[in-house]
């Protein structure tokens, strides 16, 4: 990031995978690494598994909102989510997502309510054909997989948190991810978190996509 500069990231997801913690957790991290931050949240649908998002900005931003195709990266925890919000990204941002889809309840209406059953949901392998249509830097991850590799399936925030510092250009030093992510997570799951980071950070590592 260039001095005077702005890192901007787009979080996404649904209500109840813990979006709030990824903020936080960067945020934290952010600080003490001496850096300024600006945010702005909706998580109003949180309770009903609805569509949430944050802006995060890192640097000198002038507003919390980030204007769209500014945004550096974007991490979304559900995969459907990313392409509700890419119009944000960058032509040549880093999209890091998980493999997760769930479905919202319009498109699982219009599936059920299909009697000939010709209507299908969308697949993770369409989502990423459109996201190739803004940027080629998808970084796809079995974020479930990878947390119940660590050794807590609810571990998928740092999973996802560990590829995220893989990429070269993030203005954050990822030690100082690691200590937020230790720091905010209830102790008994620290070393279950590590090890999530970890993973993250090897399977992404370069951050270059698919």
């Amino acid at each position: 990031m260039k001095k005077g500069g702005t890192y901007n990231i787009i979080f996404c997801g649904v209500g109840g995978q813990g979006l709030m913690l990824l903020s936080a957790i960067l945020g934290k991290a952010s600080l003490d690494s001496g850096l300024k931050v600006m945010t702005g949240e909706q998580h109003g649908l949180s309770q009903r598994q609805g569509s949430i998002y944050v802006h995060f900005r890192i640097g000198d931003p002038i507003s919390p909102l980030i204007p769209y195709g500014k945004a550096d990266m974007m991490i979304a925890m559900e995969a459907t989510e990313a392409l509700r919000y890419i119009e944000y990204l960058k032509s040549d941002g880093v999209v890091i997502m998980s493999n997760r889809i769930m479905p919202a309840v319009t498109e699982t209406k219009i599936v059920a309510l299909d009697k000939e059953k010709k209507t299908k949901y969308l697949t993770v392998n369409q989502i990423v054909e459109k996201l190739h249509m803004v940027t080629k830097r998808v970084v796809l991850l079995d974020s479930l997989e990878l947390a119940i590799q660590a050794g807590n399936a609810r571990t998928e925030n740092s999973v996802l948190i560990g590829a995220t510092v893989a990429c070269e250009d993030f203005p954050i030093p990822a030690e100082e991810v690691r200590k937020a992510v230790l720091a905010l997570v209830p102790p008994k799951t620290q070393e279950a978190n590590s090890k999530a980071f970890d993973l993250g950070l090897e399977t992404s590592s370069g951050c270059l996509g698919t």
